[in-house]
């Protein structure tokens, strides 16, 4: 069986690793081949030929359910149903509770809605700004909603939005233009949606001030949307996020708990263990709490995961099967990615069953069974080396201190788990008990967040930021195996030879000249210029509370993923949130040896020179210049303005500049204005960009860094054509991910290089062109 799935899940990785997607009849044919052909491994290359024909259909029937690019921001108005819970934003809520912020006016919700009009997608993911409604899972509302087709940035190790979007089943984006409450008669699963609201509100009006209410919420039924991004920086620095979003080790807790009880009670009954065993009986108990717990859940991804690990196991134990462990992981991996081929494609699949697959060779094998305190320590430690790897591939980092906080943190969640459970549970049926028992819990809560947060603070260095080569990251995941063998396996000491190459980075940094990178932040600005020996961050990006942090999201795994360990300088043009919201996580994660520009002691100004490895960096502009002038907007024009040359071709960063800040350019520093490569000011806006600026710079290549379908219609119609006129090349970070050129100082500027183009995946949209109609 086991040599089935693992052919099977071979069938559906084949599909997920194509850059584009084969038609749906290309699987069948491989299919009807693979059942014609006669040869020895026949039935092995029909479970892969169903693996591929399956997941093909499944990927284009879901492709074909998005909303076209023909039709972006074409404004419907349509009935159907909230399908989640509604995320209030932080940019709404930020340090206020959620009760005081109903009534200011400036609400912003996400929500999954679903249409009654089977002619839309089944699926979207709604945003409602600037609102004093109150929204509630599984309520019918009439909106007018403005879609646009799903789209994400695209950076080299960046988070893939497009991606989870993909594997969501989210089928287009939405504003919401107008709403108003309805009622419908739909039914499917919003009898549970709406049971979920009402804990959910529950919570809020037992807890209204708590601190740890956003993390009760979290254990009880799967809602992370009100943890702080502090809260979420304290888990992931004390590797302790798996404890409090439900997964594997909660629901096992659960159901681990009942299985004990119930057994136990069963057990006090000779009739009833007459009729039936007591581990029979308690397999039973353990399945339907699980299946309870999961609701609450709200069967999320992670949760699902679990859920059919365990049952599995159950359903094992209670028809007295002698199964390995190993064979039961694989039948649950197996029903997994039948049921859901793109499960492969998150992290949590790999994490999770990495997980469990860990404890099992740990725990597994041995001859003598050592004092249980010495399994759990040995199953810990072993459990952070072991997912070390995987933690390094898809964070580029890895917690060190997990192994070490786990030991306490772990048992503690294990207790609050369940009373949490039973607390609420009792809140609603009998006050009196359920209520003091659920404010211990959220003051035990709260005192185990403080310590978590204590440690983080105290171990600034906990979080090992690295993103070493795949293949580095196969051999260590090679020498932790040697290492937690079992005695006796010969060559163990080689384990430690193949965690080496951990600490050799990819080697990113260009020999010679400098390699310019545009990262694709949607509308905003983010640069990283490296040379053989440093690099330096021009802009960070935008952030906005509670949802894209560009500093998070594209610039530290991009940095990271190029093997950069530290920053030499970050250089912030100005104050404009679009620039600048990414740089607090930067700092967090990565050393940042110097600042300049307008966040530093150190503002940009004309005249600031440096060299590195033979690059000459030269700062043209700055808020002096600007205020000097008397010019208007003084914050754009004052912008830092960064020349970056290798001996006679040039690179040249100009921020949000407008018509002024240029004609003053050409006025003072004319003969550093040609420059084979331009980051186009102020997006491409049509206060920027003057003929007299183009034609004095001629870049051969132009990058807009302008967002997808951005409101600004950003660049402008009539700034393309001026580039146009002189032949410049030009591409755009929200049409075409990020874009990279290497400056040589003997050949000059190389062509460039989108990562749409260079590194698709069939879920993504095509790379675009410029637009020439944004008048």
């Amino acid at each position: 069986m086991t040599r089935f799935i693992i052919a099977y899940t071979l069938g559906v990785l084949a599909v997920q690793a194509a850059p584009w997607l084969p038609p749906w009849w290309i699987g069948t044919l491989v299919l009807a081949v693979a059942m014609l052909l006669r040869w020895r491994f026949q039935l092995l290359s029909i479970a892969l030929a169903v693996g591929l024909a399956l997941t093909l259909w499944r990927a284009e029937w879901r492709l074909a359910d998005r909303w076209p690019l023909a039709r972006q921001g074409e404004e419907v108005l349509v009935i159907g149903h909230i399908a989640s819970l509604p995320e209030l934003s932080v940019e709404a809520a930020d340090e206020e509770t959620h009760h005081s912020k109903r009534d200011t006016g400036s609400n912003t919700w996400r929500f999954v809605f679903e249409p009654e009009d089977a002619k839309l997608p089944a699926r979207i993911r709604a945003s409602l700004y600037r609102s004093n409604l109150v929204l509630k899972g599984g309520e019918c509302w009439r909106l007018r909603l403005r879609l646009k087709t799903p789209h994400g940035s695209a950076n080299p190790g960046g988070f893939d939005y497009e991606g989870w979007l993909f594997r969501q089943g989210i089928g287009a984006q939405a504003t919401v233009q107008a709403a108003e409450p309805c009622s419908s008669s739909a039914s499917g699963y919003y009898p549970v949606l709406r049971a979920r609201q009402r804990v959910q509100d529950a919570l809020r009006h037992w807890l209204p001030d708590s601190t740890a209410r956003p993390v009760l919420a979290a254990l009880v039924m799967g809602d992370t949307s009100e943890i702080s991004d502090a809260d979420w920086e304290a888990f992931r620095r004390t590797g302790t996020t798996h404890l409090v979003a439900i997964s594997g080790f909660n629901l096992a807790i659960v159901a681990g708990l009942v299985f004990w009880l119930w057994r136990w009670a069963w057990s006090c009954s000779a009739r009833l263990t007459l009729r039936l065993p007591a581990q029979k009986a308690a397999a039973i108990a353990a399945a339907v709490a699980a299946i309870f717990y999961a609701l609450l859940a709200g069967f999320e991804p992670p949760v699902t995961r679990a859920l059919l690990m365990l049952l599995v196991g159950l359903a094992a134990l209670f028809a007295n099967r002698q199964t390995r462990p190993f064979q039961v992981l694989a039948l649950a991996w197996g029903l997994i990615v039948l049921l859901d081929p793109f499960a492969v494609l998150a992290a949590g699949t790999w994490l999770s069953f990495g997980a469990v697959a860990a404890i099992f060779f740990i725990s597994a094998g041995r001859l003598k069974a050592p004092p249980g305190w010495q399994v759990a320590l040995k199953v810990q430690l072993g459990l952070s080396l072991l997912l070390a790897p995987l933690a390094l591939y898809f964070f580029h980092g890895t917690a060190w201190l997990a192994a070490f906080v786990n030991l306490l943190a772990v048992p503690v969640f294990a207790l609050l788990t369940p009373l949490v459970l039973v607390a609420v549970l009792l809140a609603v049926a009998l006050p009196a008990l359920g209520l003091p028992l659920l404010n211990a819990c959220a003051a035990a809560v709260g005192i185990t967040l403080e310590a978590l947060r204590a440690v983080a603070e105290s171990q600034g260095s906990g979080w090992l930021a690295i993103a070493p080569a795949p293949a580095a990251l196969c051999m260590a995941l090679l020498g932790v195996v040697l290492l937690l063998a079992p005695r006796g396996l010969p060559l163990k000491v080689l384990g430690l030879l193949c965690l080496l190459p951990l600490l050799k980075p990819p080697a990113a940094a260009p020999e010679n000249g400098f390699t310019l990178t545009t990262l694709d932040v949607g509308q905003g600005l983010a640069v990283v210029v490296q040379t053989a020996q440093h690099t330096l961050l021009f802009d960070a990006g935008p952030a906005h509370g509670g949802g894209f942090d560009s500093g998070t999201s594209v610039v530290l795994p991009f940095l990271l993923s190029k093997g950069v360990k530290q920053l030499d300088v970050m250089m912030i043009s100005h104050t404009d949130l679009d620039h600048r919201g990414g740089a607090p996580a930067v700092r967090k994660g990565i050393p940042v040896i110097e600042e300049r520009g307008a966040l530093a002691g150190t503002p940009c100004a004309s005249g600031q020179h440096w060299i590195w490895d033979g690059v000459d960096f030269t700062v043209l502009n700055g808020p002096v210049d600007s205020a000097e002038e008397g010019e208007p907007n003084p914050d754009n024009n004052g912008g830092c303005v960064l020349r970056v040359a290798a001996g006679d071709h040039a690179a040249l960063l100009t921020a949000d500049i407008e018509k002024d800040a240029e004609a003053r350019l050409l006025q003072t520093t004319s003969e550093l204005m040609e420059s084979e490569v331009l980051i186009a000011p102020h997006h491409g806006s049509k206060t920027s960009s003057t003929d007299d600026f183009v034609e004095a710079v001629n870049p051969d290549l132009v990058i807009f860094p302008a967002g997808f379908a951005n409101s600004f219609r950003h660049p402008r119609g009539q700034v393309v054509d001026r580039y146009l006129a002189i032949g410049s090349v030009m591409h755009m970070t929200g049409h075409e991910g990020a874009i990279s050129v290497h400056v040589d100082p003997v050949s000059g500027a190389g062509p460039a290089t989108a990562w749409r183009q260079h590194w698709p995946h069939y879920w993504w949209a095509p790379p675009l062109p410029v637009p020439e109609d944004n008048r």
